[in-house]
């Protein structure tokens, strides 16, 4: 088994393959399958996944892998296999499943630099590039660029007398940290230390501390806290009584943190309904899919945490997915309290090393819980007992780039390998999944009564055009305004709720209309009001707010639409006592913050918690008795066949947020829509109407589940040529699909032109169609070749949850 297989990191059709490479005699043995390795491709050097080994290949003359970057396989077999499924499934690059698979830490950065060629002299360089390579000196390539030498250098590289280097870097070491431990036995310290005079009493105190505690100390923790000089500590190395090593340490997110040790809860009647086919399927080794389908508060958390004790008793592993906004220090306390070390945590709030550290944790088997957002479904488990996704419906579990997977697709397929169940769980499931349960693909569990039989809150809809009518121009409605007051004075909390960051939406010329957009995109600006900014959203172009209107040079601008900030602000104005605390990507976006808030209003330090959809998950606090959402109505009207479904999905969410424990819950929906049957629905919280209705109409109109959906989306800098290649893409599709596939467009996307670049679409709705995927996939690699020097992109998304 010489030759060894090899994905390399170049995303493109014509390297989309295995590529031979000799192994070299000094790593036989050593190079396995599922490792990264460093290997010659054309000029340079890139990393590649071995993904096989064999004896012989139809090519004669192969290159030899450089070396290999791994001691030990980053994926196992099952997770290669799972990436040549993505990719199928996905129509992506394999190159590009198995970076997704890996930890950001993991993903290679490359380091270019320019040398002297081999056999070339300094001689024959122009003057003025000599003293950039002399001693065997480099020059990296951003410095070439910067000094303006890409050209002389370009020349220099024809005539062979320069070269350009790629280095592949990790983009992280581990952690190491120093150790100080004594070499000599406890008697023989003791002669050292008689042996010692008189003026070197810090040299005799140290030695009598490891006489006395004789394990390896941290460096840091004996001069910092314990007091003892640099100067003793390497008297006493050089004397050789005590010894200095390195060792390695994991970056642990929650070293600080201690969580109490909860125990299992005794479970109600229909909890123990619910768990029984569960555990029948843990205990069979049996693939099965549950549907969980439990209102607010009736106790899913309880039934993921018993499951996963059965399978951790049977020595097996489990993996839980939370949505990422959900992924709060509540949620990480319930699984660090039932199973203290034996979780890993993966989510965006760690930094890269924390990730890296938390991901080698369960590829060394020292955790039995992966408790993390979307990518924790790769998680390099090789025993997993049960695979559990909590908010099953939330659309952050579909990745918007390539690989475009949905994360409950890889659950099942890796259930399915592994021969255990998948929990599915959720208040309001996505119809899709709710239809399957009802066709029995898979098998329904409910939970239709809150934990401790409290009922649910009241929903009171208020309609905002009357209150416009009757001359209330605020945020607020009379009605939740008195509400919030009587909450305040009763000293009971209040959440309020609102789908938009930023102070207003848009900025406008009250004269003659004029909207601010985004000159790169075509989609107006949001005034941020902290720096008094006008950003993009998409493109993150930013400016100033004009003083006078660019078109008609009135100086009438006014705000429209209301954002986080300028709720905050006019709460300051009404009720100038209240504490409030505001939850935004704005206000988050620093580590730890998110933690932090929360804490301040779960210990009572605030009255109010404001904020967008991050407050609407999984969030448990006694005291929330007043649930206020101030527009029910900003998903209500985007073009998105699925904006009834998240409404109502939000607005049930947001509403169970509200009286879970003793005190009784209300909640108040402003909405200017109050007769759309998702508000009035979620009103009622009956996800059982709201999902006819919904299916009625999905019916009419072709969409999930009834049909599946492919988007092709063409975008470049020139509108004439994004609209040409989608109607070729368009008239090729449609000759080759089925009369019972619906093929639409070309049309313009809904955000026309995002960063300059114009964008067009394709959608198609089918039900059978076994050709489509190879057509697709056709597609995409007939205008690759295009893609890199004319600026073309083509991209498919099977399944979209966003049609933007």
């Amino acid at each position: 088994m010489n030759i060894a297989s090899v994905i390399v990191d170049v995303p493109a059709k014509q390297t989309d393959k295995p590529f031979d490479y000799k192994i070299p005699d000094k790593w036989a043995g050593a190079i396995v399958p599922g490792m990264r390795v460093i290997v010659p491709f054309g000029p340079r050097k890139v990393q590649g996944f071995v993904i096989g080994l064999k004896d012989h290949s139809e090519f004669d003359s192969l290159r030899e892998i450089q070396e290999p970057m791994d001691l030990v396989p980053v994926l196992n077999n099952e997770l290669l296999a799972l990436g040549n499924w993505l990719t199928e499934k996905t129509l992506s690059f394999k190159i590009s499943a198995f970076q997704a698979m890996l930890p950001a830490a993991l993903k290679a950065k490359y380091n270019k630099k320019v040398k002297l060629a081999q056999g070339a002299s300094i001689e024959e360089l122009p003057e003025s590039l000599r003293h950039y390579f002399e001693g065997g000196k480099a020059i990296g390539w951003e410095d070439a660029v910067k000094g303006g030498l890409v050209p002389v250098l370009q020349k220099e590289a024809a005539a062979g007398t320069v070269e350009v280097l790629y280095e592949v870097r990790e983009r992280l070491g581990k952690k190491h940290i120093k150790y100080i431990f004594p070499l000599l036995p406890p008697g023989q310290l003791k002669e050292e230390y008689d042996d010692l005079s008189k003026r070197a009493p810090k040299q005799k105190e140290l030695i009598d501390y490891f006489i006395n505690n004789p394990e390896p100390v941290e460096t840091r923790k004996l001069s910092a806290e314990l007091g003892y000089s640099a100067s003793a500590i390497k008297a006493l190395i050089d004397r050789g009584a005590l010894g200095e090593k390195e060792l390695e340490v994991y970056r642990d997110p929650y070293e600080d943190r201690d969580f109490p040790k909860t125990a299992p809860l005794e479970l109600t009647p229909s909890q123990r309904a619910a768990i029984s086919p569960v555990k029948a399927a843990i205990s069979e080794v049996r693939h099965e899919v549950f549907l969980l389908y439990g209102v607010t508060g009736s106790g899913k958390t309880e039934i993921y945490l018993q499951s996963i004790q059965d399978v951790i008793q049977k020595g097996k592993e489990a993996i839980v997915l939370v949505p990422e906004i959900a992924l709060t220090p509540q949620m990480v306390e319930r699984f660090k309290g039932r199973f203290g070390a034996e979780v890993a945590v993966l989510h965006s709030g760690l930094s890269a090393g924390e990730k890296y550290d938390e991901w080698r944790k369960i590829q060394r088997r020292e955790v039995k819980v992966a408790v993390g957002a979307r990518s924790a479904i790769f998680a390099p488990f090789e025993n997993l007992g049960i695979i559990i996704i909590d908010e099953e419906h939330e659309t952050s579990y579909k990745q918007e780039e390539m690989p475009r997977y949905h994360a409950r697709d890889a659950a099942i397929e890796r259930g399915r390998r592994h021969n255990c169940p998948i929990i599915l769980g959720s208040a309001t499931p996505s119809l899709e999944s709710f239809a399957r349960a009802q066709k029995g693909v898979y098998s329904l569990l409910a939970l239709p009564d809150r934990m401790n039989n409290q009922p649910m809150p009241e929903v009171e809809i208020v309609d905002m055009r009357e209150e416009m009518r009757s001359g209330n121009r605020s945020m607020f409605s009379r009605k939740l305004f008195e509400k919030i007051e009587d909450r305040i004075e009763k000293k009971e909390q209040i959440v309020l709720f609102l789908n938009k960051r930023g102070h207003s939406s848009f900025v406008m010329c009250r004269d003659c209309g004029y909207v601010m957009g985004c000159p790169h995109c075509d989609i107006s600006l949001t005034y941020h009001r902290k720096n008094e900014q006008m950003k993009c959203h998409y493109c993150g172009y930013e400016t100033h707010v004009p003083l006078q209107c660019p078109e008609c040079l009135s100086e009438h601008i006014r705000y429209f639409g209301t954002g986080t900030q300028k709720v905050e602000e006019e709460l300051g104005k009404l009720l100038p006592h209240t504490r409030v605390v505001r939850m935004d990507m704005d206000t988050t976006g620093r580590k730890g913050s998110h933690e932090r808030l929360l804490k301040e209003f779960s210990e009572g330090r605030a009255d109010i918690l404001l904020g967008t959809q991050m407050i609407a998950k999984g969030l448990d606090f006694p005291n929330i008795t007043l649930v206020g959402v101030l527009s029910a109505d900003t998903m209500l009207h985007i073009p998105d066949f699925r904006s009834a479904e998240k409404t109502f999905q939000l607005l049930t969410q947001v509403s169970g947020r509200a009286g879970r424990h003793e005190l009784l819950g209300e909640v108040v929906i402003q909405t200017y829509t109050p007769e759309h049957y998702s508000i009035e629905l979620a009103g009622s919280q009956n996800y059982d109407l709201f999902y006819q209705r919904e299916m009625m109409s999905r019916k009419v109109h072709k969409y999930p589940p009834f049909y599946y959906l492919a988007l092709v989306t063409v975008s470049h800098g020139q509108l004439m040529k994004a609209v040409t290649v989608t109607e070729q893409i368009t008239a090729f599709i449609r000759a080759r699909v089925s009369e019972d596939a619906v093929v639409l467009g070309p049309v313009a996307s809904p955000i026309p032109r995002i960063n300059d670049r114009y964008r067009y679409q394709c959608l198609i709705k089918y039900k059978r169609e076994p050709s489509l995927p190879e057509n697709l996939k056709h597609v995409i690699d007939r205008f690759q070749k295009e893609e890199g020097a004319g600026g073309l992109q083509v991209s498919v998304d099977i399944n979209p949850y966003l049609l933007m």
